[in-house]
């Protein structure tokens, strides 16, 4: 099943609120999706810290097989 671009900005907003989020579908199949997220709570954070926050915020969607989001090309940043 895949996830629409809206239901993974919802996702985002929940977990980051004041971020400013781009959604790009990359395939236009629900499932390739690229994710730009800034903001200020990634400020002193190194990448993977920052990639590991946002992960936490999907709540699941991209684990395993079962997955409903398959691939998530991901950019963060805290703003400048």
């Amino acid at each position: 099943m895949a996830i629409s671009a809206q239901e993974l900005e919802t996702l985002l907003r929940e977990g980051f609120p004041q971020a400013r989020i781009t959604i790009t579908d990359l395939a236009g199949d629900g499932n390739h999706y690229a994710a730009e997220v800034i903001d200020e709570s990634f400020r002193g954070l190194n990448r993977v810290q920052q990639q590991r926050a946002v992960y936490a915020a999907l709540r699941g969607k991209m684990d395993g097989n079962h997955g409903e989001l398959h691939a998530l090309a991901l950019t963060t940043k805290a703003p400048d």
